[in-house]
């Protein structure tokens, strides 16, 4: 048995119905009646929460590998920058005019190799990351 309902749909609503129901080539009956029956449905709720945790797990893996990219850009960064400060020396006053022209030069030459990376995608993460497989691989050999 089927029952007789009138209701009335915004306006961008139904034009959507029409739209979708056009592309799909099934009536706007079907639409609302497959529609009706997935939002009334028991199991409804179990779905889209199934799919909210799915999208919630997949958003908390990149979020940790994010987390994980940052940690090791900053133990990197930190590592250069007591490496330098320990192992370069001052400079006296005479010296300091031409450091700084030569650092400018440098510095160039590293923001342009920083683009030449980016620009062909080999980052520095991935070729840590082989490294120390490569580094563990020969330890577990010589065990």
């Amino acid at each position: 048995m089927r029952g007789k309902y009138t209701f009335r749909l915004p306006s961008e609503l139904a034009v959507r119905l029409d739209d979708y129901a056009t592309r799909k080539h099934v009536s706007r009956v079907l639409v609302v009646e497959t529609a009706l029956e997935s939002y009334l449905s028991p199991d409804g709720a179990d779905r889209l929460e199934a799919a909210l945790a799915r999208r919630l797990d997949r958003m908390t893996r990149a979020i940790e590998r994010l987390e994980r990219h940052s940690t090791i850009t900053n133990e990197t960064l930190a590592l250069f920058v007591r490496f330098w400060l320990t192992h370069t020396p001052p400079l006296p006053d005479t010296a300091q005019t031409v450091a700084q022209a030569k650092g400018r030069e440098r510095y160039e030459g590293f923001v342009e190799a920083v683009g030449r990376r980016l620009a062909k995608g080999t980052m520095l993460l991935d070729e840590i990351t082989r490294e120390v497989e490569a580094a563990k691989a020969v330890d577990s050999a010589r065990e």
